[in-house]
């Protein structure tokens, strides 16, 4: 049933797909598409723009206008469907695994190739990619974590040395990729796995910040009070120690 009520607005054109209104939505009234954060149903919003605070665009606004009623049951058959275990199958055929995406630890640094002298790479993990990397894999035990935005390593010169050195790296990006996949994701990661520390090295631009804010809800959701680190790389090159090391809350 339409109604005359209070709903939000989304201005795509100033929207950047952060994708912090999704997380802040308890509804799942928001999602991003095709880059864009947009409403999927006037029945899941309820108008009390718990949205509009994390938007650093100010692209929610609230409106008043004539839209289908809140509905709480539709919420909750929405949220269920979001979370709801996948109906057993039958047994299959074991499924044949990418290489390029098995879980590796290497035992030390790679070194330059013989006759260079560029530094020697200080990667100790494969997969990186949080999309592919797998939450039980042997490396996240007692692991000091770089959760490093996509573009990170390309500004900054000295990713490897300053950054990357004795630490599990992760890859993401914010407005790219699915931010509610990565917050469960990471709640898994952190559940099931003792991690010493966290440091999210992220991009000066305004979306990355969807990086750190699923890395902070994540510890939350995890229960676990591992202390997180903030640095920000500029798009030229510099690096900033936003935080040390604290216990996100």
């Amino acid at each position: 049933m339409a109604i005359r009520r209070q709903i939000i607005k989304i201005d795509e054109e100033k929207c950047d797909g952060c994708g912090l209104c999704v997380n802040a939505c308890h509804e799942g009234a928001i999602q991003l598409i095709d880059g864009k954060a947009r409403l999927v149903s006037e029945s899941y919003c309820d108008g009390l723009g718990a949205c509009l605070g994390e938007c650093p665009q100010g692209a929610i606004t609230i409106e008043e206008r004539v839209a289908e009623a809140f509905d709480q049951e539709a919420v909750e058959r929405h949220l269920a469907t979001q979370k709801a275990p996948a109906a057993p199958q039958p047994a299959a055929k074991p499924v044949f695994q990418c290489p390029g995406s098995m879980a590796r630890q290497f035992s030390r640094p790679q070194a330059a190739p013989t006759g260079q002298t560029a530094q020697p790479s200080q990667l100790a993990n494969w997969p990186v990619q949080l999309n592919l990397v797998p939450v039980h894999a042997p490396h996240f035990q007692d692991a000091h974590l770089l959760i490093a935005a996509d573009c990170a390593p390309f500004a900054f010169a000295d990713f490897h040395s300053r950054l990357l050195a004795g630490k599990v790296l992760l890859i993401g990006c914010p407005k790219l990729d699915n931010t509610q996949f990565y917050l469960e994701k990471l709640t898994e990661i952190f559940r099931a796995n003792d991690i010493q520390s966290i440091e999210v090295a992220y991009m000066e631009v305004p979306c990355c910040m969807g990086l750190v804010r699923v890395v902070e809800k994540a510890v939350e959701q995890s229960g676990k009070g591992i202390p997180v680190a903030l640095t920000e790389i500029g798009i030229q090159g510099g690096m900033e120690r936003v935080r040390e090391a604290a216990t996100a809350v």
